[in-house]
């Protein structure tokens, strides 16, 4: 069987679960804010004033916090999945 053939058939990541499927979203959502967020300093911080910086680090922060505990999760969840594959595979 060629690689290419054998590469496609390789599975390559967990199934989502409900819980990943929500944090990606959620992490989606967060990067959409912080690009409106800092595309719209100048109008926030017209309105908000200092409390516009405040809020857009806030966001900042947060994407990057909830970015790090999603990679932390889907990688241990397509490891363990991987793990699984090629241990059910041995057997056969």
């Amino acid at each position: 069987m060629p690689l290419w053939l054998d590469l496609l058939r390789t599975p390559m990541a967990a199934p989502e679960t409900d819980e990943l499927r929500a944090m990606r979203r959620t992490f989606q959502v967060l990067c959409v804010l912080c690009a409106v967020g800092v595309l719209a300093i100048s109008p926030l911080t017209s309105l908000l004033g200092r409390a516009a910086g405040v809020g857009v680090a806030a966001l900042l922060i947060m994407t990057a916090l909830h970015t790090a505990l999603y990679v932390t999760r889907k990688n241990r969840a397509d490891a363990a999945f991987l793990d699984a594959a090629v241990s059910g595979g041995d057997e056969a």
